[in-house]
């Protein structure tokens, strides 16, 4: 059997993420997802997203990357969310066989306003 081959980012919020003020904290997030829009456009983000409701909430984003997980490291040790210690990055290889996971390009949000302008 055939496999891919992908890394998958996790986005984690440390015990010790600073306290910061809502106004801060906004304008991380919407620095957050202009880099990661950034990362897509590059074609190394396959897909990426929140996750909700789970079990640990510490575990804030999952990302699955078409670049090698050395390259994937310093492409998160660059985003706005990391380097102010909101997140930090949890990097894996991922392997599923040949063909099962397809991704396709959508346009993601540049900010949280685009996030929320939703449908």
């Amino acid at each position: 059997m055939r496999f891919d081959r992908h890394t998958v980012v996790l986005l984690v919020r440390p015990d010790d993420a600073p306290d910061l003020p809502p106004d801060a904290l906004d304008r991380i997030q919407d620095a957050h997802l202009a880099h990661q829009a950034g990362l897509v456009e590059q074609g190394a983000v396959l897909a990426a997203g929140p996750f909700l409701d789970g079990d640990d909430g510490r575990v804030r984003g999952f990302a699955v990357l078409s670049v090698d997980p050395q390259m994937a490291r310093e492409l998160y040790a660059n985003d706005p969310a990391v380097r102010a210690g909101h997140l930090v990055a949890q990097v894996s290889s991922w392997m599923v066989p040949e063909g099962q996971v397809r991704f396709e390009q959508v346009p993601v949000p540049r900010s949280m306003l685009e996030a929320a302008a939703g449908d």
